[in-house]
């Protein structure tokens, strides 16, 4: 089945690494792959510590500070661990695959179409979630659940940056 979990607010990484920790809980086999992100979230630690594999975006950062050059090296990989999901998947080696931010990778250009086509249509073979804002019609048209998360009151309009621990 396919999850998205969307929208402005805070917890959609949180609420998909949660149940990747609930599914790996229960002998489910769990990858975690972070789109637009690096992998320092305070999260991975302990996601690799409980067995679930999680493969991050080396060399991504915010995209308004990427260069033509870095975005498509970050394409790139994304591209890779789109690829290595669809196998993980087709092979019977993943019961549940977070795509981390896959939503914003895919409407940036930043992730290919047809392979995320592909792994959106291999929703009956294994659990697939999705993270992040907007998500496109394909997603919206192909999913099981949706869980739109709201910004009604966040720190960040008051200016408090993000912490370590609680927001990454």
């Amino acid at each position: 089945m396919l999850h998205i979990y969307c929208g402005d607010g805070k917890g959609k990484t949180t609420a998909a690494a949660g149940l990747a920790v609930r599914a790996s809980g229960a002998g489910i086999k769990c990858f975690f792959f972070q789109f637009l992100k690096n992998g320092d979230s305070s999260e991975i630690a302990q996601m690799k510590a409980l067995g679930i594999q999680v493969r991050s975006c080396t060399g991504a950062r915010f995209t308004r500070l990427m260069t033509d050059e870095e975005k498509k090296l970050v394409t790139l990989r994304h591209d890779e661990m789109l690829s290595e999901a669809c196998e993980l998947v087709r092979s019977g080696k993943a019961g549940l695959i977070v795509l981390d931010e896959l939503l914003a990778a895919y409407s940036l250009g930043l992730a290919d179409r047809e392979l995320t086509a592909a792994l959106l249509d291999m929703k009956d073979s294994a659990e697939i979630i999705v993270t992040g804002r907007g998500p496109d019609d394909i997603f919206l048209s192909k999913a099981d659940y949706i869980t739109h998360m709201a910004a009604v009151k966040h720190p960040y309009t008051k200016g408090v940056q993000a912490r370590k621990g609680i927001e990454y």
